[in-house]
């Protein structure tokens, strides 16, 4: 006899959960869609009889700092001894904190490497799958391993600890907004010795050391790393590594680096409201 596949919750309905959601009914499992579109909004009670919640709400990062409340109120939604599925981008650390707090489910943290542009995509043929535990113990290893069988499958699987995944997400993020910076500053320096870069990125395409996707300086209406997850995540990393590691050389280079790109986006005139949403103001 066929096992019956598990029932599926979603929290958030943004091109995060909306992609994954779409992807898992695809794949013929039956699934609930929550959030407060006028659609879902009737379906919150539903999410407690799933027996995987993926929660994919906004993390901000504000003036006042980082705003983890929309994945907390996602997690209570969440039924007992059920296991839930932080996408959404969180601060190392929290989610083990979390799951001290919501004791009475599995929390596990498995970070979406998601462009909007190309969500679906992304989701349904994504390069890995990285599941964080929030507990040290069997349930949680069981958990991550189910988890990793129902996702969409990767030529990568990883499990660690879900501050190492909290970690890894960053790491994707702080690398594509550092290569953005990168390539604008080479984009500078082309026009100040009158070079064409018509004729430079050939050469950086066909180059395998280099990125394509984060080589071109102008793009999505402009100069600089924006969107919704470079400006607010760089801000994150940024204060993080100044209250963890306090090193004075490394918390310059991130400084300076979110000021050089403010200045970018702010002569675009590109994601403004996003510039005011994590630092409170537009230079």
């Amino acid at each position: 006899m066929a096992k019956k596949k598990p029932l599926i919750g979603f929290v958030g309905q943004g091109y995060v959960g909306e992609s994954y959601a779409n992807n898992f009914e695809r794949r013929g499992f039956k699934i609930v869609r929550y959030s407060l579109d006028e659609q879902y909004c009737a379906n919150q009670d539903h999410i407690q009889h799933c027996d995987v919640v993926f929660v994919c709400v906004p993390t901000p990062t504000t003036p006042k700092g980082f705003d983890v409340s929309m994945v907390a109120k996602g997690l209570s939604l969440v039924g007992k001894d059920k296991i839930a599925v932080i996408k959404s981008t969180m601060r190392p650390g929290l989610s083990r904190k979390l799951q001290k707090k919501f004791q009475n489910i599995i929390l596990l943290y498995s970070p979406e490497f998601l462009s909007a542009a190309t969500a679906q995509e992304d989701v349904d043929r994504p390069f890995s799958n990285i599941i964080g535990m929030a507990g040290d113990d069997a349930k949680h290893r069981v958990a991550a391993k189910f988890v990793n069988s129902i996702l969409p499958s990767a030529p990568f699987a990883h499990a660690c600890s879900s501050e190492e995944a909290e970690l890894i997400k960053y790491g994707h993020n702080a690398s594509g907004y550092m290569q953005v910076l990168t390539f604008n500053l080479l984009y500078d320096l082309a026009q100040k010795l009158n070079c064409d870069w018509d004729a430079i990125q050939p050469a950086f395409y066909a180059d395998p050391m280099i990125s394509n996707r984060y080589s071109d300086p102008v793009h999505n209406g402009g100069r600089g790393a924006g969107g919704a997850c470079f400006i607010k995540d760089m801000a994150a990393l940024t204060r993080l590594y100044r209250e963890v590691v306090r090193r004075p050389e490394g918390q310059a280079l991130l400084e300076a680096a979110q000021k050089y790109n403010i200045q970018l986006l702010v002569q675009s005139k590109k994601d403004l409201d996003l510039l005011k949403d994590t630092y409170g103001s537009v230079p």
